[in-house]
């Protein structure tokens, strides 16, 4: 990535402009043998939110059990959250080497939630690495660098907390390459939010990204928004929690993934201007007459007609697992006050 001149206008984005200069690596940077070193006793976890993706889960958990888990040991558990897959998700995950988990049967007694984020929330509930890993389980072109850059600054640098990952993204449909249309929803939505509402993000390079890692002490502070808004939100919650160069992102190069249809990309939008809407209201920057409407109305257009749909896209979110955690012990020691106290 070229170096960008720092503007003179803006706060916001010329904080934003120092930081990617000083906070933005290579994945080439992160040799894998350095970062076996670094590791010593620290545990990682590698989660992969799927969802009907039998054709690409398998050979992105075989890699990394070939290559960081048997070759280096570098990662520790490889988890697969089936998100309510209709076809062999799970089974192509197990049989390639991954633990998978149903995303409701962890914290059953919670009412369930569909979406991405909820899926990753159940993941990091689920494991105990002390960093983890987030990748889409939709990966074409997967090498084990999109684990290795991710852990790069974390394993190193004892002062960042969250690494986004950053590439070129291009779009592939009916056999055309378009170099650098890959992100829409990122270009259309979530960019200029961001630069409008929090200009020291505006240097992440792909803030919707799925590959991105961070310790867990930082991870279980934050809540995670269920459905598509979740990188985002997770940006701004972390941006407040931990600042602006306690993060940082690594280029990883190429991405390939699967593209979704218009009226999806449309409910990804809109679920993500409701979680941006949330953080300016949670921040008191933001003050409403009323909340906004939870429906999106779709024109989908078949054979001819335009049939109307609308689809429920309010904001649903999982707490911090941390206020769980303290809850659930409280409850433990409400229930056997006396046996808490053996030995102690």
């Amino acid at each position: 990535m070229a170096d960008v001149p720092v503007s003179s206008h803006g706060g916001g984005i010329a904080a934003a402009q120092r930081w990617l200069r000083r906070r933005t690596s290579r994945a080439a940077d992160w040799r894998p043998e350095r970062l076996v070193a670094a590791k010593g006793d620290t545990r990682v976890s590698v989660i992969l939110p799927a969802r009907n993706e039998e054709p690409t889960v398998g050979p992105i958990v075989a890699t990394i059990r070939r290559e960081l888990v048997e070759r280096l040991p570098l990662v520790d558990e490889v988890l697969v959250v089936d998100s309510h897959s209709t076809d062999r998700t799970g089974a192509v995950a197990a049989e390639a080497g991954a633990r998978v988990v149903h995303q409701d049967a962890v914290f059953p007694e919670l009412p369930p939630l569909p979406g991405k984020g909820d899926a990753m929330w159940k993941g990091l509930a689920a494991t105990r690495g002390d960093i983890v890993v987030f990748v889409d389980a939709d990966l074409r072109d997967f090498g084990p660098h999109f684990v290795t850059g991710l852990l790069g600054p974390l394993l190193t640098d004892p002062t960042v907390s969250f690494v986004k990952g950053a590439y070129e993204r291009p779009l592939c449909l009916d056999g055309r390459v378009e170099k650098g249309a890959g992100g829409r929803v990122t270009e259309l939505v979530a960019r200029p939010l961001i630069n409008m509402f929090w200009p020291e993000l505006a240097g992440f390079v792909q803030p919707l990204a799925g590959e991105y890692a961070g310790r867990r002490e930082v991870l279980e502070l934050v809540p995670f928004v269920a459905h598509y808004g979740v990188e985002l939100g997770l940006l701004v919650d972390l941006l407040e929690l931990v600042g602006l160069d306690a993060m940082a992102q690594v280029d990883l190069g190429y991405r390939v993934h699967k593209h979704q249809p218009v009226p999806m990309l449309g409910r990804m939008a809109a679920q993500i201007m409701h979680t941006a809407w949330s953080r300016l209201e949670r921040q008191r920057r933001l003050v409403a007459t009323a909340p906004p409407s939870p429906a999106l109305l779709q024109f989908l257009v078949e054979d001819g007609a335009a049939p109307v749909r609308v689809c429920d896209v309010r904001l649903r979110e999982r707490p911090c697992l941390a206020s769980l955690r303290v809850a659930a012990r409280r409850a433990r020691g409400r229930r056997a006050p006396t046996a808490d106290r053996i030995g102690h």
